[in-house]
């Protein structure tokens, strides 16, 4: 065997070629998501409710949702709410193209992701806001404003876990690791 030849057989087989990739998640918007995993497990599952660090990270959460909501007019192209804003019509062409079997795939959010992630915003904004206003001397202990700011956090964990539930879902469907995608930024072209 010539030397020629035995470098052919070593090379990498067509199949085994590096699947092309482009830029999706640009830094800001995966620091935000990531960011906003670790507040949320810190808050609903190991920090105290109501002590230093449990308000801490609540107004961490607070500043990241301003940076979000920010860089949503300004940010690069998938960041913007202009890409993926998730109107009545194309929320329901996403979910007829799934019964049917025929789902579009997005480089950014798809429309019922868009969804999720506007309602997560809300959500995270408003238990900032009341757990904030826990602190004010006007609702200094008034249970129905605590529980509100439990209720909503509730909600947030549930939401968080469909949200995680569809990302396996949707990465096994689409033969992608979107859990991935949002640590690296990248996508299958």
């Amino acid at each position: 065997m010539t030397a020629l030849s035995l470098k052919k057989e070593e090379g990498p087989e067509p199949s085994d070629a590096v699947e092309e990739t482009v830029k999706v998640w640009d830094p800001v918007v995966r620091l935000f998501h990531w960011t906003i995993v670790a507040a949320c497990t810190l808050n609903l599952f190991i920090l105290e409710e109501g002590k230093y660090w449990h308000r801490i990270t609540g107004y961490v959460v607070a500043a990241a949702i301003v940076i979000r909501i920010l860089w949503g007019f300004v940010g690069t192209k998938h960041a913007r709410f202009s890409d993926f804003l998730p109107t009545p019509s194309r929320v329901m062409e996403q979910i007829l193209d799934m019964i049917d079997g025929n789902e579009k795939r997005y480089l950014g959010h798809n429309p019922l992701a868009s969804v999720m992630m506007l309602i997560l915003m809300v959500l995270l904004a408003a238990t900032a806001l009341t757990g904030w206003m826990t602190t004010l001397d006007a609702f200094w202990g008034e249970k129905w404003l605590e529980k509100l700011h439990g209720t909503i956090a509730n909600g947030i964990m549930v939401l968080a876990f469909v949200h995680a539930g569809a990302a396996i879902v949707e990465s096994w469907r689409h033969r992608e690791n979107l859990v991935w995608s949002m640590v690296t930024g990248r996508k299958k072209a």
